[in-house]
């Protein structure tokens, strides 16, 4: 895959952990990091966006993607564990469910979008049926299509 369709990549969030972020994004703290289990998440992205899960079923987020760093759990909890939502290491052990190890999704520049990108028109514009569970990458042609 070239860069161009490299240029962005869409994580999947539940509501819960999405409005943890959200609510972390207000406190004024500039990088963030959005944890997943075990070694998964982009290697190379310009943008990531944020799809919930049901009941929304839609992009409601977007940032700018700074690096994906994947481990040892603990390691990179005490490294990055003040930018995720997480609020103890102990939330962090019981997210992760036995597994030892993680991926740290750092971003910047996180926003709401104001108007939410339906599940409709993310079909239409990636011509998929449903989002993958670990994410999918898109070219900067959608990305603008979808956001912009």
């Amino acid at each position: 895959m070239s860069a161009d369709e490299h240029y962005g990549f869409i994580l999947i969030s539940d509501v819960k952990w999405w409005e943890k972020l959200c609510q972390r994004t207000k406190s004024h703290h500039s990088v963030h990091a959005f944890v997943r289990r075990n070694l998964v998440g982009p290697l190379y992205a310009e943008k990531l966006l944020f799809y919930v899960k049901r009941p929304f079923m839609q992009i409601r987020g977007v940032a700018d993607f700074l690096e994906r760093v994947a481990g040892d759990a603990k390691e990179l909890w005490e490294k990055y564990g003040d930018e995720t939502c997480l609020e103890s290491f102990e939330e962090y052990v019981k997210f992760l469910g036995g597994r030892e190890k993680a991926t740290f999704i750092r971003f910047t520049n996180f926003q709401e979008l104001e108007t939410p990108v339906s599940m409709d028109l993310l079909k239409k514009v990636l011509r998929v049926s449903k989002i993958p569970r670990g994410g999918k990458y898109i070219s900067c042609e959608a990305v603008n299509q979808l956001i912009t």
